[in-house]
């Protein structure tokens, strides 16, 4: 496995490097183990997650880069010279990248799962935060209606109807955090999506830039389920080559292209490829 990892490893950077040609990326991350021998138990490292947006065009991609820590460091190092909107949680790992210059886009599904959780965590529901759901969902049924659409047309409707429901949206929140009790659960709900309305509503101007971070989480499920068969890594360099070899089998399946026959494929004509050539390896479709 070690082997594959390090044969993979040209083909898992210049995946990357494709992946930093699109204008907008979703982003997270998720622990996972790495064996310490010198303690004789593990330690904490991460795998950072990187998706293209599926609203703009280009075949599916995702990259994963194992790093030692969660710092935000990995993450600038990752997207040093890329300049475009990033969808991200509200990790502070992610606040100097946008000081810096990247346009922050924050996601509608994070911002729903505090009012869900609020509403399904209180006898009988929360009228209030039920009615925010609501709201929300609305937000999703215009993407729904517009799923299928050309950019341009799915800009349109979103500026005629979803720009309608985020004002609408944005002046309840504001009457409702006036008379919330401030450190309680209502009040940090809707401060979670006033403190960063601007990233919230970006979606909304434009015809390319996704509502919410699911791909990218839906990505990392796999992960997340399988290290609890494979416990950890067994050392940093373990952990790199087990992300270039995750990250081809991941953007295979995103691009319907079997793994197991796109990896035996490709280990068989990979010692004699020109560097020229590389991209044809590359599991993506045509």
């Amino acid at each position: 496995i070690g082997r594959i990892g390090f044969a993979l490893e040209p083909l898992a950077n210049r995946l990357a490097e494709l992946l930093r040609e699109r204008a907008s990326l979703h982003a997270d991350e998720t622990p996972v183990q790495q064996l310490d021998p010198g303690k004789g138990k593990t330690q904490r490292a991460y795998l950072w997650a990187y998706r293209s947006n599926d609203l703009d065009g280009g075949p599916p991609l995702v990259v994963f880069d194992y790093q030692t820590s969660r710092s935000g460091k990995h993450v600038a190092s990752f997207l040093a010279g890329w300049n475009g909107t990033l969808m991200v949680d509200d990790y502070s790992g992610y606040k100097a990248l946008f000081a810096a210059g990247l346009k922050e886009q924050a996601c509608w599904a994070h911002a729903r799962r505090k009012f869900f959780e609020l509403d399904h965590g209180t006898p009988n529901g929360h009228p209030v935060a039920a009615e925010l759901l609501g709201r929300i969902a609305r937000l999703y049924e215009i993407e729904a209606q517009a799923r299928e659409s050309t950019q341009a047309d799915r800009k349109a409707v979103r500026v005629e109807h979803a720009m309608v429901e985020l004002q609408q949206l944005h002046e309840r929140l504001s009457q409702i955090r006036q008379k919330a009790a401030p450190g309680y659960g209502l009040a940090k709900a809707c401060d979670y999506l006033l403190r960063r309305w601007e990233s919230f509503a970006r979606y909304a101007e434009t015809g390319e830039l996704p509502i919410d971070n699911n791909p990218v989480e839906n990505a990392i499920r796999p992960i997340a389920l399988g290290k609890k068969n494979w416990l950890f890594a067994g050392s940093e360099r373990a952990g790199k080559r087990a992300a270039a070899i995750q990250s081809l089998l991941a953007t295979a399946k995103l691009n319907e292209i079997e793994p197991t026959t796109w990896l035996k494929s490709t280990l068989e004509k990979l010692p004699t490829c020109l560097n020229s050539r590389i991209d044809e390896l590359l599991p993506l479709k045509r």
